[in-house]
């Protein structure tokens, strides 16, 4: 059901006083070795408290705030969000590349925690206090702006944190106790967040601008406080900070050819594809669908019940994923998701009790989620490192990224973009085709999303055996000897000794083994730069065409734009994001066409990489 992006939402204020140094493994990581005390933990965890109390306001209630308070229409609303969520994808992976590659006296991760948290508050709290004379067209613009700065800033101190993660620890089921640990905070935070603005409304009669713009101040210095302290308490793994970083291009190559990622992928790509819905809509859906007597003040009431059976069941979740194992848990957490979320669609006025059931059902299975998603990434960034030697942390959270961003972005706008071309009227008793289309949208959509999820989850390959033999495997190429690939049963060389030198590998990466062969093949100078100007002509041409129809959709008055504006948006920020990607292939282009890597070199590179 809800799921807050970014994972985000985490903690309780845990004072230390010295700085806490993670052990670095030995050749071979031992269990013992890699254990975390609880401080190391709880500091870790703590941030995604305050993390989550931001993004329940922004997901589930700015978007009816600003349209029935604010009165932006929700066509404009939808090219907001649209237009703020590409922005925001497209800074995962600038931002997870430069993260993986910056050394300083604080590491890689820290100068981020630091710089990141307090910009990202002041836009929160901007957004949750929009000038009280602002309507319409003004306050659609003042959401954009603080909405995309925002999500800009949450990616700087957010990406960091999460690629921290999976580097405090290498042992299998301590990482799925870290990030239980972590998302245990996460469920606090949203429990905090929900609640609070439906019982400040009841208890202090504030009205919601008041309210917000209060959650905003508050929220934003716990932000702000928290990831200092983790910044000043946690560091780094040196050993890691100081290995060479990878090129970004032939990087998104790379992990592209790792099946285990691909699998994970795939699954987060489609369960992303409604993964927005329930939280954009639950609002509608309590206020026009069930129609209790006093909205706000249920509507705090049910995400109360979700949350809190969220947290509630947690450990016991963190404890069967140690007993059956991660895969076999979080398939069992799918089928409570769908079971329950499904069968919202079949409530209607009145039916309160139906929902707290479905809702404490579908919540019971929330937490299995956030904590077993980022613990299986962790084992796919340890495959990797069997293959390329790298520790990329950050560049893989951005990976994990942007592409569920993109995808999600329409779940995001194009319910409010449906609603508003249905007849959507704020404040007001709706028709029959919005109530459905409400119903809809809200239980089977995203149900139907999740058992194909689910069917792609079923292939990952990586269990507890599988991941020691990984880490076997990379001792092994510690000491310069062979390494065995536990998925394949392939014999794997050390990074620096396959066919083909490191530097040079990671280079020809720049390119596709079609785009490869044809170079062999027609042995033409031009060849490289021919393939990669026209696939960046395309793609900006794709973004420059789609941008032009938003803009004159947004520009058109006396009309509310509709959901193909905002899907325009989509478009054109994916599109634009292929675009950079081929320009920063353009300088490698111009080398190989010059004859900087010999034919036969060319060909042992296809060979060991197919």
């Amino acid at each position: 059901m809800i799921r807050p992006e970014g994972r985000a939402v985490r903690i309780v204020c845990i004072m230390a006083s010295p700085k806490i140094a993670v052990a670095a493994p030995a050749q071979a990581p031992q269990e013992k070795s890699e254990r975390l005390s609880w401080k190391v933990k709880l500091l870790y965890g703590a941030p995604n408290f305050a993390g989550a109390a931001l993004v329940i306001p922004i997901l589930v209630n700015m978007p009816k705030f600003y349209a029935d308070v604010v009165l932006v229409p929700l066509g404009y609303l939808a090219i907001a969000i649209a237009l703020a969520r590409s922005l925001d994808a497209l800074s995962d992976p600038v931002v997870g590349w430069i993260s993986d590659r910056t050394r300083t006296r604080l590491g890689r991760r820290r100068p981020f925690l630091i710089f990141g948290p307090p910009l990202c508050g002041l836009a929160f709290w901007a957004m949750l206090s929009p000038p009280r004379a602002m309507t319409g067209n003004h306050a659609a613009l003042w959401f954009a702006i603080t909405f995309t700065l925002y999500f800009i800033f949450h990616t700087i101190y957010a990406l960091p944190h999460y690629a921290l993660g999976p580097e405090l620890t290498l042992d299998y089921n301590e990482r799925s106790s870290l990030f239980g640990v972590r998302e245990s905070f996460t469920i606090l935070g949203t429990i905090v967040a929900a609640a609070a603005p439906g019982v400040m409304m009841k208890t202090l009669g504030w009205d919601e601008r008041r309210v917000f713009s209060v959650i905003g101040v508050t929220f934003a210095i716990l932000l702000t406080s928290l990831y200092w302290l983790l910044a000043w308490q946690v560091r780094e793994r040196a050993e890691f900070a100081v290995r060479e970083s990878n090129p970004f291009v032939p990087g998104v190559r790379r992990a592209l050819r790792n099946r285990p990622f691909t699998i994970l992928l795939a699954s987060y790509v489609v369960s992303s594809i409604t993964g927005a819905i329930p939280a954009t809509l639950l609002p509608f859906f309590n206020a026009y669908v069930l129609q209790p007597t006093n909205p706000n003040l249920w509507l705090s009431v049910e995400l109360l019940a979700y949350f809190g059976l969220g947290f509630l069941c947690l450990p016991l979740w963190v404890a069967a994923s140690k007993r059956f194992g991660k895969l076999p848990t979080w398939l069992a957490s799918f089928v409570m998701n769908i079971s329950g979320g499904g069968a919202m669609f079949f409530l209607g006025k009145g039916d309160l009790a139906g929902l707290l059931v479905l809702i404490a059902w579908a919540g019971a299975a929330f937490g299995a989620g956030l904590f077993l998603g980022p613990s299986m990434q962790a084992d796919v960034i340890d495959y990797d490192e069997l293959y390329t030697g790298k520790r990329r942390e950050a560049q893989y959270t951005a990976f994990w990224s942007i592409l569920p961003k993109f995808v999600a972005i329409p779940s995001a706008v194009v319910p409010i973009a449906v609603l508003g071309e249905l007849g959507y009227v704020p404040n007001a008793v709706q028709s029959a085709q919005v109530v459905i289309a409400i119903k809809a949208m809200f239980a089977l959509l995203p149900a139907l999303c999740a058992v194909l999820a689910f069917v792609l989850a079923w292939k990952f390959p990586i269990t507890e055996k599988i991941h020691r033999a990984i880490l076997d495997g990379i001792a092994r190429h510690a000491k310069g000897l062979d390494a065995i690939d536990p998925l394949t049963g392939r014999s794997v060389p050390p990074p620096e000794a396959g066919p083909v030198d490191e530097a040079t590998g990671w280079f020809l990466d720049y390119f596709s083994a079609g785009e490869l062969r044809r170079y062999l093949n027609h042995r033409g100078e031009k060849s490289p730069l021919r393939d990669v100007t026209v696939s960046a002509a395309i793609a900006i041409a794709i973004s420059a065409v789609a941008a032009l129809y938003a803009i004159s959709c947004a520009r058109s008055s006396g009309t509310d734009p509709g959901a193909i504006a905002s899907l325009s948006v989509v478009a054109a920020g994916f599109a634009l994001a292929v675009f950079v990607f081929h320009l920063l292939r353009i300088g490698a282009a111009l080398r190989l066409g010059a004859g900087a890597v010999p034919h036969a070199v060319i060909r042992a590179h296809l060979e060991g990489s197919a």
